[in-house]
C-alpha cells in the first residue's frame, strides 16, 4: 500500500516515485481533500492552511509508459472512512455571493450510506483527483486539465476504467480527493470529502495516443475535458466523442455530430474550480469504444 507520500501539484515527487511494473495492482491510501486538516464543525476555517489541499497519494511509476502512450488505470475497489467533512465559503462555488458565512458539516458513512441530517444518501464512492504528470511545468491537485487532476467527475468509479495521455517516461500517476457522495457540478465547491484506500490497476497502450482524459463504465463511453472557459471544454469533449465515432463507425462529421445530438449525454463534472470539466456520454450500444 502507497501512504504517507503525497504531492500537492501533479508533476511533484519524481525522484520520490514508486515504481510499478505494468499490469500490476496498487493500493493507494488517501487523505480528505483539506488533507485531514478539519477536525471538528467548530473549526475555524481562516486556520485552514490553503497551500496543501487536495492532496494525491503518490506519484507512481509505472514502467514501460512512454511519452505518447495512453496510461489505463482500472479502479477495482473504494473503500471510504467512515466519516466525512463537508463545507461551503463565500465567494465560492455557484451560490458563493449569496453565502454570508462559512459552516462545516460532519457526516457519518456507514453501512452504505451517508448520513446528512435526517436523509440517508446512498454512498457513491468516487475519485475526484487522478492524474498524471502534465506536460509542462506541475500543476496543482486542485486545477484539472488534460493531465487529468481534479476532474471530480463522478463516473471515476469502482468498475470503471479512466485513460490518461501519458506525458512523461513512466507517466506518475497520482490520485486522492474521494467523495463518498457528490452530485454533478458539486455546486456548494465540496462533496463529502473523505478519506478512503483506492485500488487499481495500471496498464500501458501502445501505438495510440490521445490528448485528454477518457473514460468507460459497463454501459457508457465518456470523453472528459477541462477548460477556464466552459464553452472550450463542451467544444473539446465533443470534438473528441465525434472523433471517435468518426473512426469506429466511419461516419463523416455530420454524421457523428448528428448522432452525439439523437443519444450522446454532454454532462457537468464540476463548476467550481476556475478551470470547468465537462464529460460527453455515449452508451456502449452505439459504440463501445473509447480509444
Amino acid at each position: 500500500m502507497i501512504q504517507d507520500c503525497y504531492v500537492f501539484a501533479m508533476g511533484e515527487g519524481k525522484e520520490k516515485a514508486v515504481h510499478v511494473k505494468a499490469g500490476e495492482v496498487v493500493t493507494f491510501k488517501t487523505r480528505d481533500c483539506f488533507n485531514n486538516q478539519i477536525s471538528s464543525e467548530a473549526y475555524v476555517l481562516d486556520a485552514l492552511d490553503w497551500d496543501h489541499i487536495n492532496p494525491a497519494t503518490g506519484p507512481v511509476y509505472v514502467e514501460g509508459a512512454s511519452v505518447g502512450d495512453v496510461l489505463k488505470v482500472s479502479i477495482l475497489d473504494i473503500e471510504l472512512d467512515n466519516e466525512g467533512t463537508m463545507c461551503c465559503l463565500p465567494e465560492n462555488g455557484v451560490l458563493g455571493k449569496d453565502v454570508v458565512s462559512s459552516q462545516i458539516k460532519k457526516l457519518k458513512v456507514e453501512n452504505g450510506y451517508c448520513y446528512f441530517n435526517e436523509f440517508q444518501l446512498p454512498i457513491n464512492p468516487m475519485i475526484g483527483v487522478i492524474g498524471v504528470a502534465p506536460k509542462d511545468e506541475n500543476v496543482p491537485c486542485g486545477t484539472p486539465g488534460s493531465h487529468g487532476g481534479n476532474m471530480d467527475n463522478t463516473k471515476i468509479a469502482k468498475g470503471s476504467t479512466l485513460y490518461l495521455p501519458v506525458f512523461h517516461e513512466g507517466a506518475f500517476i497520482a490520485l486522492g480527493d474521494v467523495h463518498a457522495c457528490m452530485g454533478d457540478g458539486e455546486i456548494m465547491v465540496s462533496g463529502v470529502e473523505i478519506g478512503a484506500t483506492v485500488t487499481v490497476k495500471v496498464d500501458v497502450i501502445k501505438g495510440i495516443s490521445i490528448e485528454n482524459p477518457r473514460l468507460e463504465d459497463d454501459t457508457h463511453i465518456y470523453t472528459i475535458a477541462s477548460n477556464e472557459d466552459i464553452e472550450k471544454a463542451i467544444y473539446t469533449a465533443t470534438k473528441d466523442m465525434c472523433s471517435i465515432l468518426m473512426k469506429h463507425l466511419s461516419y463523416s462529421l455530420n454524421e457523428a455530430g448528428m448522432l452525439l445530438s439523437a443519444c450522446g449525454n454532454l454532462q457537468f463534472c464540476q463548476v467550481v474550480d476556475p478551470e470547468r470539466t465537462v464529460r460527453m456520454a455515449i452508451p456502449k450500444t452505439i459504440c463501445k469504444e473509447v480509444l
